[in-house]
C-alpha cells in the first residue's frame, strides 16, 4: 500500500520507518521541504541502528520505501493511509484537512497524531469523516509499539478496524479508545503519575531523582513487560479479586488523599529544570536522547524474544 506522511518532523519521520518496515511505500511531505531532507537523513542514519539491534531485516530495503514529496498533491496521489504529525493545534490540522479532503483518494484512511486533541474537534467539518480518527503513538513510535486508535461518533467501525489492522501489520500494538476522552489513554495514566509525583517533590517527600529511581529500578521493570492489572493479578496468591480483598481499603484511602491534594506549585518547573539539568546539561540532551533511543532499541529486541517464551 502506498502511504503519505504529512509533516516530517520527529513523529512523522518516526512514522515512515513504521510504514516502510510493514512494507508499504511511504511519501513524505512537509510545507517547509528542507525538513523533508533533513528526515530522509536522520532516516538513513537511525535504519541501521535498528537493524543492528535486530528489528528490521535489511536497512538499505526498509530506506528505499522512503521518499519525499514535492507538494501534498503527489504525496496523496494514489494513498491508502495518511497520516498527519503536524503542530499540536486545532486550527492548521483542520486547515491542513480541508486540503487532504480534496486531494486523496476516497477510501484512504485519514489519521492524525496527537496527545490529546479528540477527533471531533480535528475533523468535524469535514463531509468525508467517516474515515477519520486519531492514531495517537508514544514517542518514538518506530521504537515503542503502542498505538492509540481513537474515533469519533462519527467515525465508521470499518475505518477503526482497517486502522488498527494497519498498525498491527507495521509491528505496532494498537488498542482501540473506545469513546473520546481528552489526552486519551496513555496519556491520562502518564499525566496520573506526573501529577503525583509534582506534589512529591514539591511538599518534600522525595527528590526528582529518587523519584524517577523509584520508577525505573522499581515499577518500570515490571511494567516493562505487563500492565498494572496483571501485576496485581500476580501480587497475591489467589489473584485480582485476592489482592483487592486485601489492599482495596489502602488503595482507597490513598487515592482519596490524591484526589484532595493541593494543585502543585507553577514554581516546580524551576525547581525540577535546575536539578535535570545538573545531572544533564542542555548541550548534552541530544546526546543522552540517543542513548535513550538506543536503550529502547535493545529493550524492544529483548522483549520481542522473551514475548516467544511466555506461557500461553
Amino acid at each position: 500500500m502506498k502511504t503519505a506522511i504529512l509533516g516530517s518532523g520527529l513523529i512523522g519521520r518516526s512514522w515512515a520507518m513504521v510504514f516502510a518496515r510493514g512494507g508499504h511505500a511511504v511519501t513524505l511531505w512537509d510545507q517547509d521541504s528542507a525538513q523533508v531532507q533533513k528526515a530522509l537523513a536522520h532516516i538513513a542514519n537511525t535504519l541501521p541502528d535498528m537493524a543492528a539491534a535486530g528489528l528490521i531485516d535489511d536497512a538499505d530495503t526498509v530506506r528505499t520505501r522512503i521518499t519525499g514529496a514535492a507538494s501534498l498533491a503527489q504525496a496523496l496521489s494514489g494513498v491508502g493511509f495518511i497520516q498527519e504529525n503536524i503542530v499540536e493545534r486545532a486550527e492548521p490540522k483542520q486547515a491542513l484537512f480541508a486540503e487532504v479532503e480534496g486531494l486523496a483518494p476516497a477510501d484512504a484512511i485519514i489519521s492524525s497524531s496527537t496527545s490529546a486533541i479528540m477527533p471531533s474537534i480535528i475533523f468535524g467539518a469535514l463531509a468525508t469523516r467517516q474515515r477519520c480518527l486519531v492514531s495517537h503513538p508514544l514517542n518514538p513510535p518506530h521504537l515503542a509499539p503502542i498505538v492509540e486508535i481513537c474515533g469519533a461518533d462519527f467515525t465508521s467501525a470499518g475505518a477503526v478496524s482497517e486502522a488498527k489492522d494497519f498498525m498491527s501489520g507495521c509491528g505496532m500494538s494498537p488498542i482501540e479508545v473506545k469513546r473520546e476522552i481528552e489526552g486519551f489513554i496513555l496519556n491520562r495514566l502518564q499525566l496520573a503519575v506526573l501529577n503525583e509525583s509534582f506534589r512529591l517533590i514539591a511538599e518534600g517527600y522525595v527528590t526528582a531523582d529518587d523519584l524517577d529511581k523509584t520508577i525505573k529500578e522499581g515499577l518500570a521493570l515490571r511494567w516493562s513487560f505487563m500492565g498494572p492489572i496483571e501485576t496485581i493479578d500476580l501480587n497475591a496468591p489467589n489473584g485480582v479479586a485476592d489482592y483487592l480483598e486485601r489492599y482495596g481499603p489502602t488503595i482507597r484511602r490513598v487515592g482519596d488523599s490524591q484526589a484532595a491534594a493541593a494543585p502543585w506549585p507553577h514554581a516546580i518547573g524551576a525547581m525540577l529544570e535546575a536539578e535535570r539539568r545538573a545531572a544533564v546539561p542542555r548541550e548534552k540532551l541530544a546526546d543522552t536522547t540517543a542513548w535513550r533511543d538506543r536503550r529502547m532499541m535493545a529493550l524492544a529486541a529483548h522483549k520481542r524474544d522473551q514475548e516467544k517464551k511466555a506461557p500461553r
